[in-house]
């Protein structure tokens, strides 16, 4: 009798431990830009099954549209309504302007292999982007690229001057419009929804995105004549609210961060070939799509009028945009360099 009474009070007390357990799992909300199977879709997703496999925790993935625009996602995480958010500098510098910076044409080189190595061995990236999100309240925990940046208009380009009087759709960036009024474009602000209306009723007369986003947006059945300037590279930044980060167990935050190595790592290998997939995939899809690629001679026209835009960088990003940028060099230089 009194070993069945101590075999049943074990039991019991294992139930409640299990229960004290599970009560402390969570569900962890997380918002991203993109659709499924993009590059933003593939980091959560990665991030999501790390979470899940190696805690109780479960997380919740919101694509594009599902809780508003870009912007109404970050409000959302510094509101700790999500833990966690999945945005591109375009959005973030009205808030962060140091974060522009990946707005100054023909700063980053366009090469693949160099600017992953960039974004793994960064000063800038890995040290000091983490304090500029930190006074907004958000816990910077990747910054990585998705591909580089296309232009795509109502007809082919080869010059600024084809650019001229075209309204190109920008981020709700103002360094971004910095860059197409030095390309002598009109850059016309507008969030990500409005944009393939934009570009079907003629309201837009172009727009840039990396190739992967043309072609799961359909941005090529509206807007089909697509140009490599080799301008720069779409970066994006995943964070969370820093508060809940905070507040999470020794043990969570290393899982957190662990999760975020794994879903980079993963995503690095999947950008891999990524862009000359898509594209492959648009031109059989349409047969109204054009292809340029500007040649040095041509990329140089566009070059002269980068030093413009850096310049309203350092204004509007101040002392710390100018250390941010001449650290941001150093670290290209001696990337290049290897």
């Amino acid at each position: 009798m009194t070993s069945h009474k101590l075999l049943t009070t074990a039991g019991i007390g294992a139930l409640m431990f299990g229960m004290s357990t599970a009560a402390f799992a969570e569900n962890w909300r997380y918002a991203h830009e993109e659709y499924e199977g993009d590059v933003q879709d593939v980091f959560a997703y990665a991030f999501k099954e790390y979470v899940e496999d190696n805690s109780d925790h479960t997380v919740q993935v919101f694509r594009f549209g599902e809780l508003g625009e870009s912007d109404d996602l970050l409000e959302q995480t510094q509101n700790g309504i999500l833990q966690f958010v999945n945005q591109s500098p375009g959005f973030t510098g009205a808030t962060i302007p140091e974060a522009q910076i990946f707005f100054i044409p023909y700063l980053l080189p366009t090469d693949e292999e160099t600017v992953l190595e960039f974004f793994d061995e960064s000063k800038a990236i890995n040290e000091m982007f983490p304090e500029l999100y930190a006074e907004q309240g958000l816990e910077l925990l990747k910054m990585y690229p998705e591909g580089e940046m296309v232009i795509t208009t109502d007809e082919p380009i080869s010059s600024p001057e084809d650019l001229d009087n075209k309204k190109i759709r920008v981020m709700t960036n103002p360094l971004l419009s910095e860059t197409y009024d030095a390309f002598g474009a009109t850059p016309t602000p507008l969030p990500w929804g409005e944009v393939y209306g934009g570009l079907q009723t003629g309201i837009l007369d172009g727009q840039e995105n990396p190739i992967f986003w043309i072609e799961s947006g359909g941005l090529y059945e509206v807007s089909p004549h697509l140009t490599f300037t080799g301008h720069g590279w779409f970066t994006t930044a995943m964070m969370a609210n820093q508060d809940f980060f905070e507040g999470l167990s020794e043990e969570d935050q290393q899982l957190v961060q662990d999760a975020s190595d794994a879903a980079y790592d993963h995503t690095i290998e999947h950008i891999q070939g990524l862009a000359e997939e898509s594209l492959e995939k648009i031109q059989e899809a349409s047969d109204e799509v054009t292809v340029t690629r500007l040649d040095e001679e041509q990329i140089q026209a566009f070059r002269e009028r980068a030093p413009q835009v850096e310049e309203a960088y350092v204004e509007m990003a101040g002392e710390r945009g100018q250390e941010l940028l001449e650290q941001f060099k150093a670290d290209l230089e001696a990337v290049t360099e290897e």
